[in-house]
């Protein structure tokens, strides 16, 4: 009989404790909760074209002073292996501070698991990107695989370049390599800073790639139509000479 009333007492002491110990210790509760709800970006083995999204920036008066649109591809390097992840426009924060010559645009996902920052620089009649970070904080590719976070930078006298007042435009994919493990791909890029009035593009300034393309189509245009000028003024010459043959029999 004591005996079964000092299992009972002992059983209300360690129930006790235990109840003590889990309402007291709210740091491991909120450490594991926080720890639950980190959000880490998936790495894809193939390549999948990323959604176009539109980004904006406005100064202190409200007023728009960079917008930029593009779709924008992480490609890691992983012993040898290339690894995806596109940025969804759904999920990104966009941020940055515009002044009288320089502007800054960043886009972020949660928990700074994946960052990607413009740098602008206005120079007289011109402004461009001088500067591009990124970083990415994947989740591994392998069970064994540790965490990584990549980091690069590109740095670059004037990438993206435009007149004050225009647009950068450009249809073709720009692949930066800000490191020898990532890579940054935009695809259908347009941006423009310092001066975008009404919120809206000004006219656009192709990039150099899509002038390459577009000459090249106009150059085999123009083959196509020379060869077939030729083909056609051949017919007619040998057409005309065998009408004369003919006359004379």
């Amino acid at each position: 009989m004591h005996g079964s009333i000092y299992t009972g007492v002992w059983y209300l002491l360690f129930l006790t404790f235990i109840i003590a110990v889990l309402g007291n210790d709210e740091s491991i509760i909120a450490a594991a909760n926080v720890g639950a709800h980190i959000y880490q970006p998936v790495l894809q083995p193939s390549e999948v074209t990323p959604q176009i999204g539109t980004y904006t920036m406005k100064n202190q008066e409200g007023v728009i002073c960079i917008k930029a649109t593009m779709g924008v591809q992480y490609i890691i390097t992983i012993k040898k292996k290339s690894w995806f992840f596109n940025l969804d426009p759904l999920k990104i924060l966009a941020s940055g501070t515009c002044h009288w010559q320089s502007a800054v645009l960043s886009l972020t996902l949660a928990d700074n698991s994946a960052t990607l920052q413009f740098t602008f620089k206005k120079e007289k009649n011109q402004y461009y990107v001088n500067g591009l970070t990124a970083s990415l904080s994947p989740q591994p590719v392998c069970f064994a695989c540790p965490n990584k976070t990549y980091l690069s930078s590109v740095s670059h006298g004037k990438l993206f370049a435009a007149s004050y007042g225009r647009s950068f435009r450009c249809k073709s994919a720009n692949v930066l390599l800000a490191s020898q493990e990532m890579s940054i791909k935009l695809v259908s890029l347009q941006m423009q800073a310092f001066n975008v009035p009404n919120g809206a593009f000004g006219e656009g300034e192709e990039c150099l790639a899509d002038y390459k393309k577009r000459m090249i189509h106009i150059i085999l245009w123009a083959v196509v139509f020379g060869l077939l000028m030729i083909a056609m003024v051949t017919f007619l010459l040998v057409k005309e000479h065998r009408s004369h043959g003919y006359q004379r029999l």
